[in-house]
């Protein structure tokens, strides 16, 4: 198969077990390992791969981005994903208020460029930073505002599609007069138009009373827009077919202006039930959205950031998040008439009218991390979509919710309930056991209620997903024979070989069926040397945290955090967060990556993961890569030859101790003719420039100084970490006069110590958990009086903080380093009362290092900075793409650069001479040196230079 793509000329075509194992899962419960990948470039080679698949009878399954929850974009035959190269923006009419589109093309790189014209594209699912309009379109995507602007069908105009036989068909509406023309002038296009209008012509009544009976009713085909009042249109009958009839070349759409200005009112209610009760009654206020989440989806945050909005809700134990859309002037008296008309329904508690654009983008983002966020409940139980999208008329949510909730109860299940409550769209995430041949039993058994539940309430099995291998077989449940009947004529006059996408919507597999957790299979017994507590010990389980949601792959930094800068220079799948997951957990699966530990296809996958520790903050379930990634290597590499960079770059803090006897003779080499070869010999890459040793370490200088200042507040110790001690000194100088300034006698642990951050990236855990050892044991003393312990570095401090206490786990010792670890800022801002700061009049930009943005975040060196009176901008930059070791490995310089030249470089390229650039991580420090004209400061130093010691 994968030959014959190739040769025909069908773009990128993988067929490598790493590549299968990638797309073997979409956000959903399903599991499908396909024969072969395409991604293709061009129209063309979407026909050629028609013609290859038809050729050899091969199914073939549309992609977007995977964040699909129903299993509709995982198929057994070959897989092509639009995503990564056909994704371009054809047209943009801003007159006609349109845009056309291939269907690869992320929603939100269309809407930024509809944003330059005033306009929007009205569907905007929770995904919007990496789903895909193809895949919208597939499954008739809406979102939190189609209670304005409608779901994907309302705003699509026309479609160009190609069938699995190859006919290339343009798609929109047709008057009585066109369907003639088309069907007199015959061929495939005429005939399968004919075919259709039959179908329409001899079902109006079951058309008009079966389908379409309200916004949110999306199962099956969307047969009513064959209808005459609704001009036969094709394009809208297409749009949530799942793939199943034909395959998108390019789709015309519709974009709305959105009101100038926007108001959330958040209504805090003493149930679920009870806010779904007041939904009728709030539409009448012309909302934009009025979305729903339940105190059960709170209770799982964890994540700092998310906490802190959390907290500052309205006291309640659900909410209705209701935004309303119009003039400045007129929104806050109609936030206040909707908070009041709340006020007069059963079970509200609370209101708050939010204003600040800031907070409103917090409160949103629990809403839209809901998918994510509900996959772990609070006893940490893992919790599973298959039955996280029914609908219902908005006037029968209080009773469905109500009864549905007793269904779980019956059923000794559990699950965490938000959604799009404007339009009685549920999501609940529920407890399934897959492990279990009774947990899927009770999964079936529960799912088959619950459509039985839904139908008696008029309502939809699904409401925006689609019904795809978790409802397709449900169907039956919710329709009549006849409208089934009528299903099956339409996928066999667009599809009589049954081509694309088999298995969906009709001749259905079973809802039980393809199960990405099974009874029937055994994970290999893989022994960690981490313990994964979150996940009971189980590596299977942690890798398969991961489902899918997909909120690694978005293409600029801020929408995603940090995560995942490789995914983002590549766009390659393999390089997200979720496609290593992936390959991990087919790893621990043993059947399309046979080879366990020693699986190459991991190592390749992993190569390209900066262990920035973003994913195990920004992913909405905590996914930790470089834990896992460290982890395998350890594995992987146990007993046999390292790459050469394991030895240089992972012992660099012992290598360091033997250049400090000469640096200046290390610096001359590095420096010289020489550097190329010890450069290829050492694996770093020939572009890197090697840091210089400074010609004094800080250890030396400091052993051989008196302490300064009073030491009214007591010890404190410095951590003098391998970076700073060996390369910038004068950072660690900087510290201790700030910390003596500030009252403290600065203490440094007698020999040389280390967290060893370089052994556990390099996944030298072995090495790793002694050094750990002898390093707690030597601050134990300190800790176990509360000394504090403050770090300069980022990265050493992030793994006191974390790291050591799970490769030590169980010991007191490390979980008392941990809990005495602070930041710079952590100790002068929350543990130092009465310090005053120095004013410095001056403007920076900083850089947040990734480890400090996945441990302790920016908030208390902002909170320092503003009462320096300094001016800060926050880049929103994700990592610098140095990140340790990375970026001087060998085949790693070009993504290392280019991350960096995302946001950071470019920005401190532009800063104003006089604009100070702020960067805490040595790793940060050395890409700006090294890619800019302009050099990095550490806070310590901003703040040293300020002290009256340092004017005098």
């Amino acid at each position: 198969m994968t030959a014959a793509l190739r040769r025909s000329d069908c773009g990128e075509v993988h067929g490598d077990a790493g590549s299968r194992a990638a797309y073997s899962a979409d956000a959903s419960n399903y599991r499908r390992i396909p024969l072969a990948v395409v991604l293709p470039r061009e129209r063309q080679q979407v026909l050629n791969t028609l013609a290859v698949c038809r050729r050899l009878g091969a199914p073939v399954t549309s992609r977007g981005a995977g964040t699909s929850t129903s299993g509709q974009a995982v198929g057994s035959g070959v897989v092509i994903d639009f995503s990564r190269w056909f994704n371009r923006l054809l047209a943009l009419d801003p007159a006609a208020r349109t845009a056309t589109v291939q269907p690869g093309i992320v929603l939100d790189d269309l809407q930024r460029a509809a944003a330059r014209h005033g306009l929007i594209f009205g569907a905007d699912p929770s995904t919007h930073s990496r789903c895909t309009l193809g895949g919208m379109i597939g499954n008739n995507a809406c979102g939190s505002h189609s209670v304005a602007w409608g779901r994907t069908a309302e705003n699509v105009v026309e479609l160009e599609v190609v069938t699995y036989r190859g006919t290339v068909l343009r798609l929109g509406e047709m008057t009585r007069a066109e369907i003639d023309e088309a069907v007199a002038a015959g061929g495939d296009r005429g005939e399968l138009i004919a075919a259709l209008h039959r179908l329409a012509e001899g079902n109006l009544a079951t058309l008009r009373t079966e389908l379409g009976r309200f916004p949110r009713q999306v199962s099956g085909y969307a047969l009513e827009q064959l209808l005459p009042e609704r001009r036969f249109n094709l394009a809208r009958a297409l749009v949530g077919s799942e793939g199943t009839l034909a395959l998108i070349l390019s789709a015309t759409v519709r974009l709305v202006a959105p009101p100038p200005a926007r108001a959330l009112v958040v209504l805090g209610y003493q149930d679920a039930c009870a806010a779904a009760d007041a939904v009728p009654g709030l539409l009448e206020h012309r909302l934009l959205a009025l979305e729903g989440l339940d105190q059960a989806l709170t209770d799982i945050v964890t994540r700092p950031e998310t906490r802190q909005a959390i907290d500052t809700l309205p006291r309640a134990r659900a909410w209705l998040f209701a935004e309303l859309g119009g003039t400045e002037e007129e929104l806050p008296a109609r936030a206040a008439e909707l908070a009041s008309a709340a006020r007069r329904t059963a079970g509200f508690t609370s209101s708050e009218v939010v204003t600040d654009p800031a907070r409103a983008r917090q409160l949103w983002r629990i809403r839209e991390d809901g998918a994510g966020l509900a996959t772990r409940l609070p006893g940490g139980a893992e919790a599973w979509p298959g039955w996280e999208d029914a609908a219902v008329p908005p006037a029968q949510l209080g009773s469905y919710l109500r009864q549905f909730t007793e269904l779980l109860q019956q059923h000794g299940l559990q699950g965490a309930v938000y959604g799009h409550f404007g339009e009685g769209c549920l999501h609940v995430r529920v407890n399934f056991d897959f492990s279990t041949g009774h947990g899927t039993a009770v999964f079936r058994a529960f799912v088959t209620d619950a459509a039985k539940l839904v139908a008696a309430h008029g309502g939809s099995l699904s409401g925006e997903h689609g019904d795809g291998q978790a409802r397709s077989e449900l169907l039956s449940l919710m329709y009549g024979p006849d409208v089934i009947a009528l299903f099956m004529q339409f996928k066999a006059a667009w599809d009589p070989d049954n081509g694309l996408n088999p298995g969906m919507i009709v001749d259905p597999l079973p809802v039980d069926g393809n199960l990405r957790v099974s009874p029937h299979r055994t994970p290999l017994p893989l022994t960690t040397v981490f313990p994964f507590h979150a996940d009971d010990g189980d590596f299977a389980k942690a890798t398969r945290r991961c489902v899918g949601v997909g909120r690694c792959r978005t293409a600029t930094p801020g929408s995603g955090g940090v995560m995942c800068p490789s995914y983002r220079v590549t766009g390659d799948e393999k390089d997200s967060t979720r496609g290593r997951a992936r390959l991990l957990y087919e790893m621990t699966q043993g059947e399309v990556i046979t080879d366990g530990w020693r699986s190459a296809e991991v190592r390749d996958a992993l190569d390209l993961c900066l262990s920035c520790k973003g994913c195990s903050t920004d992913c909405p379930v905590g996914v930790d890569m470089a834990t896992y990634k460290s982890e395998f290597l350890h594995h992987h590499y146990r007993r046999r030859l390292r790459p050469a960079s394991h030895y240089t770059m992972g012992w660099l803090p012992l290598l360091s101790r033997a250049a400090a006897h000469a640096p200046r003779l290390v610096n001359a080499v590095t420096a010289s003719r020489l550097a190329p070869a010890v450069k290829r010999l050492g694996g770093i890459a020939a572009e890197r420039e090697v840091p210089r040793f400074a010609d004094r370490t800080f250890l030396s200088w400091f052993r051989t100084r008196s302490a300064q200042g009073d030491g009214r507040r007591g010890p404190v110790v410095l951590w003098a970490d391998s970076f700073n001690n060996h390369f910038t000194p004068e950072v660690l100088r900087a510290g201790v006069e700030v910390l003596e300034h500030a009252g403290y006698t600065v203490q440094v642990p007698d020999g040389t110590q280390c967290c060893g951050l370089t052994w556990i990236t390099t996944g030298q855990l072995g090495v790793a958990r002694r050094i750990a050892r002898r390093t707690v044991a030597a601050l134990a003393p300190l800790t176990r009086d509360g000394v504090p312990v403050v770090g300069l570095e980022p990265s050493c401090t992030a793994a006191l903080r974390s790291d050591l206490t799970e490769l030590l786990d169980g010991d007191a010792e490390a979980r008392a380093l941990a809990d005495s670890t602070r930041t710079l800022a952590e100790l002068l801002v929350h543990h130092t009362p009465g310090w005053q700061p120095p004013r410095i009049a001056a403007r920076a930009i900083s850089q947040t290092h990734c480890h400090q943005h996945a441990t302790s975040g920016f908030g208390a060196d902002s909170t320092l900075l503003a009462g320096m009176g300094v001016t800060n901008s926050v880049l929103d930059s994700g990592c610098c793409g140095l990140a340790g070791n990375f970026g001087f490995e060998r085949g790693h310089y070009d993504v290392s650069v280019a991350a960096g030249e995302e946001v950071l470089l470019p920005a401190v390229r532009a800063a104003d001479p006089d604009t100070v650039v702020l960067a805490d991580g040595f790793s940060c420090r050395t890409q700006i040196a090294q890619q800019t004209e302009r050099s990095g400061t550490h806070l310590a130093q901003l703040i040293a230079r300020a002290l009256p010691a340092a004017r005098s």
